[in-house]
């Protein structure tokens, strides 16, 4: 067993000579799950590493199918700005769209599933209402679905598009209404610039994009692609770093959205897992958010755990129990106790086939 080969082969391509083909095989095998293969072509790419012809091929066609979905999502995103042109709604990117959108390096190398949007609260039914006129539908149809995430959540159910089969999240915040932590949106929508590769839309300033980043890392109770979100932000802190201004202001930012918690998991994570370079002073700063010590023994074990591809190789004798005790905190911070006991009851519980969904309820 060797759980830590992709992580060590991402980090220290120089190894790669050194691998037997049944490490490759296991690396290759660990990478797929992760969602990091076309990443990993890239990073021995970039170094310049002899890489078996075998293992060659397996990268060359990752790298073939992620230039595939850029280009899609390229043609997605002007098919949204079309369907959204006569709204008059500021439409923000988030994530892996708004790293693609804003040519940011982090990009290269990335898988694309659902498009993010962030949109003000006082555009959310205009924005919906364009979207369902131009194709898209909702996904969830049954009205407990409906009702959590329009009462409790911080985006409209997920939209599929009835043709092409691409979704939409369409956010308001970055954060549930019931969560821990309270960003106040208008911070970041005040910020906003132009997404220099996707014209008509935005992102995020770069702090913001950085925090968003640590804080959809470590509110998120699936780990399925922990690992590629930890290199996300690696990335991004790498890019972003050099910048003027950029650590004096990322720190008192996080603190100014109520998610300094979120920043100091990414900032101790990212340079313990993969060695980001980050200022003393900053890390220092970071950690006046650090939690009880108790609770940061805790989570470097779960974080220790979760970063680790879902792949049988990667799996110790306590792997399921963190992982399923990342899946409760994810929840806990999601939802109070009041509320989320019955929503895991219910998600417990065998569902009857939804009804159909009243579109003019909704809209």
């Amino acid at each position: 067993m060797a759980p830590d080969l992709l992580l060590r082969l991402l980090t220290t391509p120089a190894m790669a000579p050194a691998l037997s083909a049944a490490q490759w095989d296991l690396a290759l095998r660990q990478a797929r799950r992760a969602g990091l293969m076309a990443r990993l072509a890239l990073v021995v790419q970039e170094a310049g590493v002899p890489v078996p012809a075998q293992a060659q091929r397996h990268l060359a066609g990752a790298l073939t199918v992620c230039k595939r979905l850029q280009e899609a999502l390229a043609w997605e995103l002007a098919r949204i700005r079309a369907a959204l042109a006569d709204t008059g709604a500021p439409a923000v990117l988030l994530k892996g769209a708004a790293y693609a959108a804003a040519g940011l390096p982090v990009a290269a190398g990335r898988l694309f599933g659902d498009v993010d949007l962030l949109v003000p609260r006082e555009h959310l039914a205009v924005v919906e209402a364009a979207l369902l006129e131009h194709g898209w539908a909702p996904m969830k149809l049954d009205p407990y679905d409906q009702r959590y995430y329009r009462q409790w959540m911080h985006e409209i159910p997920p939209l599929e598009h009835t043709r092409r089969q691409t979704v939409i999240d369409v956010h308001h915040n970055i954060l549930p209404r019931t969560a821990r932590h309270r960003p106040d949106p208008s911070l970041i929508l005040d910020l906003v610039r132009p997404a220099l590769q996707a014209p008509g839309f935005f992102v995020p300033a770069p702090v913001d994009l950085v925090i968003h980043c640590a804080t959809h890392l470590f509110y998120e109770g699936e780990t399925d692609r922990a690992l590629r979100d930890l290199l996300d932000f690696d990335g991004l802190l790498r890019h972003f770093g050099p910048e003027p201004g950029f650590w004096d202001t990322l720190v008192p930012r996080a603190q100014a959205l109520d998610l300094a918690r979120p920043l100091y998991y990414g900032l101790r994570y990212a340079r313990r897992v993969l060695g980001t370079p980050i200022p003393g002073e900053v890390a220092q700063a970071a950690a006046t958010a650090a939690p009880a010590w108790p609770v940061t023994l805790a989570m470097d074990w779960l974080a220790q755990e979760g970063f680790r591809p879902k792949h049988p190789s990667c799996r110790g004798p306590f792997t399921g129990l963190a992982h399923f005790i990342l899946y409760l905190r994810g929840h806990w911070l999601r939802m109070p106790l009041r509320l989320l006991l019955p929503h895991l009851l219910r998600k417990a519980l065998p569902r009857r086939a939804p009804r159909p969904v009243d579109r003019a309820a909704i809209l």
